[in-house]
């Protein structure tokens, strides 16, 4: 909005000509989302709790967590809100992959309010079933997929970047809509299953997003990705908007959602949080390196799936509980030292993926 009010007066006000660079624009949503959530945090706690809004404790979970029962949830509509507002304030909003993200983003916080509405409203652990929730995401996954294959900027954008190799492009061809469809979904869910413990799902998602708002300032400017061998794409200089306003909301969050948590994001955020760093993945061809930079996330999805697959097999369990932050739970390691742990190897992961930019 902002662009597009007072860029044009750089005619007559020189200094509204700043309202051209997405850099600026960017630091501008980013300490926007940050501002909102600090200021709206308060209210939507206070709001969350008179509507008794309070997280309600798995019986079969760690003792430990009996203690969080009550502690409001839903706090994603916050970081909703404030990811939105700045987005639509300083993004060009001519820009179609600022709508596309947008779109994903709010889509699955909507899955996830409905989810965290119906766990509230039964007073139990149980939302939304696996299949209702499941189907929503496919839905929302096939959609941006399908506006990616039949609507694309250029040659490329159904082909699959893989790291490190520059001159090997694979041709998804209309496969890249299920391609599309299996990122989003499996990355909000991901995001979803490691919201377990206070702090531990927003800061790799703040380190994740602050990465992915550097490949898509890479990947929309063509000198730089000419220079570093990496896919330019036409219109993607927009989307770093978006990922400073997704960077500011995770750290204004983060304020509440710190141990002990004041403010859980339950599905509302989680899942919209994964839906958005996957859309970004997917629009600067960085679908790969999502692995990479969300590694914690897939770690806890896989010891997930790993535990289903295998107590299916055998009767047994691998891991005390799953996902795999309960197992250390159990096994007496303190809450504290769990999350920092996977801050620290998240901030690691963001390194390695960052790499990947210079060694093609």
């Amino acid at each position: 909005m902002f662009y597009h009010l007072l860029y044009p007066l750089a005619k007559t006000i020189g200094p509204f000509n700043v309202f051209r660079y997405v850099t600026f624009r960017t630091a501008g949503a980013f300490l926007t989302a940050l501002l909102l959530t600090m200021v709206l945090g308060p209210l939507i706690i206070r709001k969350l709790s008179e509507l008794r809004a309070g997280q309600v404790v798995r019986e079969d979970g760690p003792k430990a967590h009996l203690k969080k029962a009550g502690t409001p949830t839903m706090g994603g509509v916050l970081i909703l809100l404030a990811v939105a507002a700045a987005t639509l304030l300083w993004a060009q909003l001519s820009n179609r992959f600022i709508w596309l993200a947008l779109y994903v983003t709010v889509g699955l916080g909507v899955v996830g309010f409905l989810d965290d509405y119906l766990k509230l409203r039964r007073a139990t652990s149980q939302g939304l079933t696996a299949r209702q929730k499941f189907l929503w995401q496919i839905l929302l996954g096939l959609s941006a997929g399908a506006y990616l294959y039949f609507y694309p900027v250029d040659a490329f954008t159904t082909r699959l970047a893989i790291p490190f190799v520059k001159s090997w492009l694979p041709e998804l061809g209309i496969g890249y809509i299920v391609f599309a469809m299996l990122v989003i979904v499996g990355c909000s869910n991901a995001v979803n299953l490691t919201d377990g413990l206070d702090g531990l799902a927003i800061v790799p998602t703040l380190m994740a997003a602050g990465t992915f708002t550097i490949f898509a300032y890479v990947a929309g400017h063509a000198a730089i990705a000419r220079y570093l061998q990496v896919i330019f794409v036409r219109g993607a200089s927009e989307l770093p908007v978006f990922g400073g306003a997704l960077v500011g909301a995770s750290l204004g969050f983060l304020w509440y959602n710190a141990h002990p948590a004041q403010l859980f994001m339950g599905d509302t955020g989680s899942l919209a949080l994964g839906g958005a760093l996957a859309t970004v993945a997917l629009i600067t061809k960085n679908e790969l390196i999502l692995v990479v930079a969300g590694g914690c996330f897939v770690v806890e999805a896989l010891s997930v799936m790993i535990q289903i697959f295998w107590y299916r097999r055998t009767g047994k369990r691998i891991f005390r509980m799953a996902p795999i932050h309960h197992h250390y739970e159990l096994n007496g390691l303190p809450e504290p030292k769990i999350i920092v742990r996977f801050w620290i190897v998240s901030f690691v992961l963001q390194v390695v993926a960052l790499t990947t930019l210079k060694l093609r």
